[in-house]
C-alpha cells in the first residue's frame, strides 16, 4: 500500500476551517441540552446533521427563538471565524487588539451578511452574543484602550471559539499563536476566557506541525497554558486517555471538568459566579474539546460526533474539536460539507484559499525580520 502523503499547509487551512463551521452547524440544534436529553430528543445519539431542536416552531420556542439552529445553518461560531479571516486579509500581517477594534469591530457593524440562523441578510452584530457585542460597546462606543476593553466583560468561550485562524497562520508555532491570540483576545476577553482563546490556537498551531498527534497537541497546551485552564486541560485528558469511544465517556468528562466549571450543573440556569474572573477556573469547552480530539485518535467524525453529542455548549465545542481534527489532517466528509456550505448559504472554501495565501505572506515577513534582526545580532556580538 502506498503511504499517505503528509496534508499540506493548504490542506490543513482548509480541513481546519471547513471543519470547524461543520462541527458547528452540527452541534448547533443540541446545543444547551444534557447527553441525555439529546438521546430522548432524536431517539440515539446524533450522527449527522439533524434538524430544529422544536421542529417548524423555531422562530417562536424559546429558549432558541428566533434562531434556526439546524438543517446545516452555522452560529456565531463561524460567523465570527470568517470576520477574522477577513481580518487578516486586510492587514496580511500578524494581528493585535488594534486590529480588532480597526478591522473586526467595524465588519461587524457596516457589512450586511447573509445570516443562515436568521434566514436573511443582516449586519453580523444582530446575531453575535452578548459577549460578543461587548466588543462594539466598549471598542466603538466607550472608546476604551483595545488592549484592556475585554475587562469587565463575562467570562466564556466568546474569544477562543474563533482563534482558528491565529493558529493556522501561525502553523507549527504554538508559542507564537498562543502569544498573538492572548493580545487579539484582550480586546474581548479576561481571564481563563482569554487564556483559553492563546491555548486553542496554540492547539491548532501544534496540530499543523508535520508529524502531530492528538497527545502532541496537548503536550503543546500543558507547555503553555497557565492556572486553571491547564489544570483542567491536564485533568479531563488524563480522563479522556481511559477511553477510545465518546459514547462512554460522557459522563466521566463532565465530571472532570465540573470543578474548573463555573456555569453549573444546568447549562441554562448558570449559578451565581458562573463567568466571572478566576485563577482557579476554566471554560468547559477547550478541555472537553481537546479530550474528544484525544478519544478519537484525531478522526475528524469520531470527534465532532463526541463533541455534539456532550450537549451544553457543544457547537463551539465541536467548532475547536473539527479545527483541530482537520489542522491534524483529518478531512470533514464530504455530505456534511456540502450540506452546511448550501444551507448556511457559505462558500466553505474561500475562506482558506484567501487564509492560505496571507499565511505565506506573513511567513515571507517574518523570515525577513528574523533575518534583519540575526544581521543586527550578529554586529553587536
Amino acid at each position: 500500500m502506498t503511504p499517505t502523503a503528509p496534508a499540506t499547509l493548504e490542506e490543513r487551512i482548509t480541513r481546519s476551517l471547513m471543519g470547524a463551521a461543520v462541527g458547528d452547524a452540527l452541534g448547533g440544534p443540541v446545543e444547551g441540552y444534557s447527553p441525555e436529553q439529546i438521546a430522548e430528543r432524536h431517539g440515539g445519539r446524533v450522527h449527522g446533521i439533524v434538524g430544529p431542536w422544536n421542529g417548524d416552531d423555531w422562530r417562536t420556542a424559546r429558549p432558541i427563538a428566533p434562531y434556526h439552529k439546524g438543517d446545516g445553518h452555522v452560529t456565531d461560531d463561524t460567523l465570527m471565524t470568517h470576520a477574522l479571516v477577513r481580518v487578516y486579509a486586510k492587514v496580511r500581517d500578524h494581528l493585535d487588539a488594534y486590529a480588532v477594534a480597526d478591522h473586526l469591530v467595524p465588519d461587524l457593524m457596516t457589512t450586511p451578511r447573509w445570516i443562515p440562523e436568521l434566514e436573511a441578510e443582516a449586519l453580523p452584530l444582530h446575531r453575535i452574543f452578548l459577549a460578543e457585542k461587548w466588543l462594539v460597546t466598549r471598542i466603538h462606543y466607550g472608546h476604551v484602550d483595545p488592549r484592556e476593553a475585554g475587562t469587565g466583560n463575562i467570562v466564556n468561550c466568546g474569544a477562543a471559539m474563533y482563534m482558528a485562524p491565529v493558529g493556522l497562520v501561525n502553523a507549527a508555532n504554538p508559542a507564537g499563536a498562543y502569544t498573538e491570540a492572548l493580545d487579539i483576545a484582550g480586546a474581548h476577553q479576561s481571564s481563563y476566557g482569554r487564556e483559553a482563546a492563546g491555548v486553542f490556537a496554540a492547539a491548532v498551531a501544534a496540530a499543523c506541525t508535520p508529524g502531530a498527534t492528538p497527545d502532541s497537541v496537548i503536550e503543546a497546551c500543558l507547555s503553555l497554558s497557565k492556572d486553571g485552564t491547564r489544570a483542567a486541560i491536564e485533568t479531563v485528558c488524563d480522563t479522556a486517555s481511559r477511553y477510545s469511544d465518546f459514547e462512554s465517556a460522557l459522563v466521566p468528562l463532565r465530571q472532570a471538568v465540573a470543578p474548573y466549571d463555573t456555569v453549573g450543573p444546568d447549562y441554562r440556569t448558570p449559578s451565581l459566579g458562573a463567568r466571572r474572573p478566576s485563577r482557579i477556573h476554566s471554560i468547559e469547552e477547550l478541555p472537553v474539546a481537546l479530550a474528544m480530539l484525544l478519544i478519537s485518535g484525531g478522526d475528524y467524525r469520531h470527534a465532532v460526533l463526541g463533541s455534539v453529542n456532550y450537549g451544553r455548549d457543544c457547537d463551539s465545542i465541536a467548532t475547536m474539536s473539527g479545527a483541530l481534527a482537520g489542522a491534524l489532517g483529518s478531512e470533514t466528509p464530504p455530505g456534511w460539507a456540502k450540506t452546511v456550505a448550501e444551507s448556511s448559504r457559505l462558500d466553505l472554501q474561500a475562506p482558506a484559499t484567501t487564509l492560505t495565501e496571507v499565511t505565506r505572506e506573513i511567513f515571507t515577513r517574518d523570515t525577513a525580520r528574523r533575518r534583519t534582526h540575526e544581521t543586527a545580532y550578529a554586529e553587536l556580538s
